[in-house]
C-alpha cells in the first residue's frame, strides 16, 4: 500500500507541477493523458515504475545510440564530477575532457573541419551557427547577406531562430514564428512530392532549381546560408533522393551560400558512417552535432567549424577583438567526459559496423513485412533510421483524414505490444531510430509488434 500511495503522489506532483515538452498541457494537468515514469534501462529496453518493459525503437529521441546502462559512460561522468564538476570555457579556459573531445571530433569529421564550439543542445548549437554566419558576413563587409534558407518539414530546434528554421507548423503555431531572415524551400520527399514520371535524379534537379529561383528572387547578396539535415528526421524520416546533395551544392557554390549540415540525428554512426555529410558526400561549412555525441548520457552539443569559417573568425578577432558569444555551460566537463567515453564505446564495440549489418537487415525486414500492405504508402529509411507512412488509398496516395489520428493510433498499438516507436508530426507516419547496438533478434521483435498493431488499426480504420 505504501508503494501504491507513493506512485499516486508522484503522479499528482507530476500533473500539478511538471510542464512537459510537446504535450497537451491541459490534458496532462487534468489527467486526460497518461503519465509514464521511466525508472531504468538496459541495452535497447526501458522499464517504467509499474515494471512494464518496452523495447525502445526510437532510442529516446534518436539519441541513446549506445543503448541504456553503459557503466563505462556513467563511470566517466562520476570520475569527472568528483575531480572537477564544472569550470567555464571563457577566455581560453578549458578542461582535459573538453580539449580531448574537441580534437577527437575533428579527427572523426570530414577533412576540412578545424575547431569545435560546444553547447548543450542541438537548438543552441544552431543558434550559435546562425550568429556566427551573421558575424562572418559583417566581418567580410556583406551586411545585407543574412538570410538563411531551410526546408519545409526540416527540423532544427525549438528556439527563436531555430524554431523559425524548423519547417513544421506545429513549432510556429501561436509563437509568432518564423522570424524574418528565414526562408523555406521545398521538401525533397521523392515519393510524396515528385511529379508522376520524374526520376529521383530529375526530382533532385527540380529541388535545386527551386532553391536557385528562391535565391534569385530574394537576391543572392542577401542569402547567407542553407541549412539541412543530411537525412530529414522529425519532418518524417526522409532520405534524400539520388543526387540531391550534389545538385544543391552546385547552387550554393554558384551564389556563395554557406552550408550548415544539421547532424544532430545523423552524427556519430546512425547511417553507418561517422557523419551523414560523408555518407552523402556533402561539403558543409559547419556541422551541428548533439544527441549521438554523448548518447544523451549528459547534455552536450557542438558546432564543428571548417577551416574556411575559422579563418574568417580569426580575421574578426583581429578587427573587433574577442568573439562576443558564449554560454555558461559551453564545453561542460561532465558532458565532455561523457562524450569521450561514448565515442570509445562506439569504436570499441564497432557499433558503426553493426549499423551497416543490422541496419541492412532492419531495412529489408521492414520492407518485406509491410511494403505491400494496403494501408502502407511507403517504407523508407537507411541505416538505423526508418519510417512507415500510412495511406487510405495505396494507388492514389490518398491520405487519411487527420482527425482519425492513424499515426498516433499505430504508435499506441505498437506500445501495447511492447515496443516504442514514434508518431511523427504532420502526417500518419510511424518512425524508428533504435539504439545502434540493436540485434537482428530485437529487430524481429519490432517487426512482430508492428505487424500485430497494423492488423488492429487497419481493422479499426477500415
Amino acid at each position: 500500500m505504501n508503494e501504491l500511495r507513493n506512485m499516486d503522489e508522484l503522479e499528482a506532483l507530476d500533473r500539478a507541477h511538471f510542464l512537459h515538452a510537446s504535450s497537451d498541457v491541459k490534458g496532462h494537468a487534468t489527467g486526460k493523458t497518461p503519465v509514464r515514469v521511466i525508472e531504468s534501462g538496459k541495452g535497447v529496453y526501458i522499464t517504467d515504475r509499474d515494471g512494464k518493459k518496452s523495447l525502445d525503437a526510437f532510442a529516446g529521441l534518436y539519441c541513446v545510440n549506445i543503448g541504456y546502462g553503459r557503466t563505462e559512460v556513467a563511470d566517466a561522468i562520476a570520475e569527472q564530477a568528483h575531480k572537477l564538476a564544472f569550470y567555464h570555457a571563457y577566455v581560453g579556459h578549458g578542461t582535459e575532457s573538453s580539449i580531448r573531445l574537441a580534437a577527437k571530433m575533428v579527427e572523426l569529421a570530414p577533412d576540412n573541419m578545424s575547431r569545435v564550439y560546444f553547447g548543450l543542445s542541438g537548438s543552441d548549437a544552431n543558434e550559435t551557427n546562425i550568429k556566427l554566419i551573421w558575424y562572418m558576413n559583417n566581418i567580410l563587409g556583406r551586411p545585407e547577406k543574412k538570410k538563411i534558407i531551410s526546408r519545409d518539414r526540416g527540423y532544427h530546434g525549438s528556439g527563436l531562430m531555430t524554431g523559425s528554421l524548423t519547417g513544421l507548423p506545429l513549432f510556429h503555431m501561436a509563437f509568432d514564428l518564423p522570424l524574418d531572415r528565414v526562408l523555406h524551400t521545398n521538401c525533397p520527399h521523392y515519393w510524396k512530392y515528385a511529379p508522376d514520371g520524374m526520376s529521383e535524379e530529375e526530382f533532385s534537379d527540380h529541388c535545386a532549381l527551386h532553391l536557385e529561383q528562391l535565391i534569385q528572387d530574394e537576391g543572392p547578396d542577401t542569402v547567407a546560408a542553407f541549412i539541412g539535415e543530411p537525412f530529414m528526421g522529425t519532418g518524417g524520416l526522409i532520405p534524400p533522393p539520388a543526387g540531391y546533395w550534389q545538385a544543391i551544392q552546385k547552387v550554393l557554390d554558384k551564389y556563395d551560400v554557406m552550408l550548415i549540415a544539421d547532424e544532430v540525428v545523423t552524427g556519430f554512426g546512425r547511417l553507418g558512417s561517422w557523419f551523414g555529410s560523408e555518407h552523402y558526400d556533402m561539403k558543409p561549412d559547419i556541422i551541428t552535432v548533439a544527441k549521438g555525441l554523448t548518447s544523451a548520457y549528459a547534455p552536450l552539443s557542438g558546432s564543428i567549424l571548417s577551416e574556411k569559417v575559422c579563418g574568417i573568425l580569426d580575421q574578426g578577432s583581429e578587427d573587433l577583438g574577442p568573439l562576443g558569444h558564449g554560454w555558461t555551460y559551453s564545453a561542460h566537463p561532465i558532458g565532455a567526459a561523457a562524450g569521450m567515453a561514448n565515442l570509445k564505446v562506439i569504436e570499441d564495440d564497432d557499433l558503426i559496423g553493426n549499423v551497416n549489418k543490422t541496419g541492412a537487415y532492419f531495412q529489408k525486414t521492414l520492407r518485406d513485412a509491410f511494403a505491400d500492405h494496403p494501408m502502407v504508402g511507403e517504407v523508407r529509411g537507411e541505416g538505423l533510421l526508418a519510417a512507415i507512412e500510412f495511406v487510405a488509398d495505396k494507388k492514389t496516395k490518398m491520405f487519411f483524414d487527420p482527425g482519425l489520428k492513424v499515426g498516433a493510433k499505430m504508435a499506441g498499438a505498437v506500445l501495447e505490444n511492447g515496443v516504442i516507436a514514434r508518431a511523427m508530426p504532420h502526417g500518419d507516419i510511424l518512425g524508428f531510430a533504435p539504439p545502434l547496438c540493436i540485434t537482428e533478434g530485437e529487430v524481429d521483435e519490432i517487426v512482430a509488434a508492428v505487424k500485430k498493431a497494423l492488423d488492429t488499426v487497419h481493422a479499426d480504420v477500415s
